[in-house]
């Protein structure tokens, strides 16, 4: 049995041998690892708990995260290429300022995921499930038409972000007058 450490160090110094114990595994925790501003490829991360992990300004090719729990993982500033996240729970997960080429999310649970200024310009979120209940801005670049749910409406910025700025301005409710 392996510790969370050593599959952290097999994934950054030996990811072919990690994808071979993978297999080898049940379960497969990776909840709260970092893995910020790495270099990842080919890594099968298919089946794996990694709630509250971060890849912020990571590099990630090739890879494989499909039924994953992704929620509150953090992909800020990450370069993310032709890596599959289909069946994926994505709740809370943070895409801002991130770069997704030739990316799937087919049947992925997008409801909550931050796209603040990302560029999703070549992905595919056409089958993914709850991309209206996600955070975006005026900066975010979408993807072509096809590649998108057919109820997905990229032109509503002014969704979710405008909320933020409006609870910050309201009083507490135990204010006193």
């Amino acid at each position: 049995m392996y510790t969370k450490e050593q599959l952290h160090d097999l994934i950054l110094n030996n990811p072919a041998e990690f994808n071979k114990v993978k297999k080898e595994l049940d379960e497969l925790d990776l909840s709260e690892l970092d893995f910020s501003g790495l270099t990842l490829e080919n890594i099968d991360f298919s089946n794996a708990d990694l709630t509250n992990s971060a890849f912020v300004e990571s590099h990630i090719s090739a890879s494989d995260f499909t039924n994953c729990d992704l929620t509150d993982t953090d992909f800020t500033r990450s370069n993310i290429v032709e890596t599959d996240f289909g069946e994926s729970l994505l709740n809370g997960t943070d895409f801002s300022y991130a770069v997704l080429n030739f990316c799937t999310f087919a049947d992925a649970d997008m409801a909550g995921s931050t796209f603040k200024a990302a560029d999703l310009s070549d992905s595919d979120f056409s089958a993914s499930e709850n991309l209206n209940s996600c955070r975006f801005d005026d900066e975010t670049i979408w993807p072509e038409i096809e590649k998108l749910p057919d109820d997905f409406d990229s032109s509503y910025s002014a969704d979710i972000s405008l909320i933020d700025d409006e609870e910050d301005d309201a009083p507490a409710d135990d204010s006193v007058y």
